[in-house]
């Protein structure tokens, strides 16, 4: 180190080389503990579209016919449950009401049973805000939508605000209860049935039994035929929410 007349210090050439040299070490030392965090959080802002995710909302996990169908191989794609979903179903199988915590149960363990199928592409997405502190119905229902906006997905589920909701966001809702409706048997006027008289219905006079699919057929003047056969031709067939309702007359 050389002091020149004005008291000022100058570094030999050399000396300042090595001490640059020093500085740079220390950098790349300290960069490569920067960037994989940098390129992780890149990677979960850039997170690949799951390819032909189905995404199963709790309505439909706790109604179970949507994993008879999935045995059948009649669905394929990568059945997908948000965590949020999962925080739903807990608070249902710890719901003090003893049917909800059934349903809840049983709805985790047909998921238990979904994840351990070897022939089914099965996974659990975190939710986009980052948290799974959604408890609030219309919540998880936005944020069902979103992700299946976002991963071009298909809904499954048993809730008709929410297939109409995804509707108008322009995500295929599948309703569970639409698709039983459509597999129904189709009988038209002037059919004939036997059909077992179970109870009696809001007439007097009538008399209620079900085709085997559920359907609910009301006969005309067969109150007093309870628990017995009888032969019945349709008459009519209403169309409501619920399903089709037969009405026949006894012949």
């Amino acid at each position: 180190m050389v002091k020149n007349k004005k008291n000022a210090f100058h570094f030999p050439p050399h000396l300042i080389k090595t001490m640059a040299d020093e500085v740079a070490k220390t950098v790349i030392k300290r960069l490569p503990r920067l960037i994989p965090h940098a390129r992780s959080r890149n990677q979960k802002q850039r997170r690949k579209p799951i390819e032909n995710a189905i995404f199963l909302d709790t309505s439909a996990i706790i109604d179970g016919r949507i994993f008879d169908i999935i045995d059948l191989g009649l669905i394929s794609g990568v059945f997908v449950v948000l965590e949020s979903i999962l925080l739903e179903l807990k608070h249902i199988a710890d719901s003090k009401d003893l049917v909800k915590r059934i349903r809840g149960r049983k709805g985790l363990e047909h998921l238990e049973k979904l994840k351990k199928n070897r022939k089914v592409k099965f996974t659990v997405l975190t939710n986009n805000n980052g948290s799974a502190k959604q408890n609030v119905k219309a919540e998880v229902d936005e944020e069902l939508i979103y992700s299946a906006n976002i991963h071009k997905g298909r809904i499954i589920t048993c809730d008709y605000n929410l297939e109409k909701k995804a509707t108008i966001s322009n995500v295929l809702a599948i309703n569970i209860n639409t698709l039983a409706n459509l597999l129904k048997v189709t009988a038209v006027p002037g059919e004939g049935l036997h059909i077992k008289i179970l109870h009696k219905g809001k007439d007097i006079a009538q008399g209620v039994g079900y085709l085997d699919d559920g359907t609910m057929i009301v006969v005309e003047k067969a109150s007093e035929d309870l628990g017995r056969e009888v032969d019945a031709v349709v008459s009519r067939v209403i169309q409501t929410t619920a399903g089709r309702i037969l009405f026949a007359k006894k012949i």
